[in-house]
C-alpha cells in the first residue's frame, strides 16, 4: 500500500516561506505548482497541498479536491523521486479553480504536472 509519510508532507513554517519566495513556479490546469530543489544529504520528496477558501467555501469540497490531490501524488510520486538523484524537492500543488473536477481530470493533470517538474530538475 502506498501511503504519504510524515516526511514526505510539507508541514514547516519556514519551509513552505521559503518555497513560495524562491521556488520555481507553473500552470497546468486546474492546478497551479510551485517548487524548489536544494542539494541534501538523504533524497526526499515533500509536498504541500492546498485548496483555497477564495474559491471553495465549503470544507467538506476543499477536502474532497484534497484527498483526489493526495491520492494521484501517491500513485505517481515515483515520477519525481526516480530523478531526484541526491537532491531533494519541495512541491506545493493548488487547485486554483473554482469548478470541482472529477478524479480523471485532476489524474491527468498532477500527472502532467509531475512530469513537467522531474523533466526541468
Amino acid at each position: 500500500m502506498k501511503t504519504l509519510t510524515k516526511p514526505e508532507r510539507l508541514s514547516s513554517y519556514g519551509a513552505i516561506r521559503r518555497l513560495f519566495a524562491e521556488g520555481r513556479s507553473g500552470f497546468v490546469y486546474p492546478f497551479r505548482y510551485v517548487y524548489i530543489v536544494e542539494d541534501a544529504a538523504c533524497p526526499q520528496a515533500a509536498i504541500l497541498f492546498s485548496t483555497p477558501k477564495k474559491y471553495h467555501k465549503r470544507a467538506n469540497k476543499r477536502n474532497l479536491l484534497r484527498r483526489r490531490m493526495r491520492e494521484v501524488y501517491r500513485h505517481n510520486k515515483e515520477l519525481i523521486t526516480s530523478t531526484l538523484g541526491n537532491r531533494s524537492i519541495h512541491i506545493a500543488i493548488v487547485y486554483s479553480s473554482k469548478t470541482i473536477h472529477d478524479y480523471q481530470t485532476i489524474n491527468n493533470a498532477v500527472t502532467k504536472l509531475l512530469e513537467q517538474i522531474s523533466a526541468n530538475i
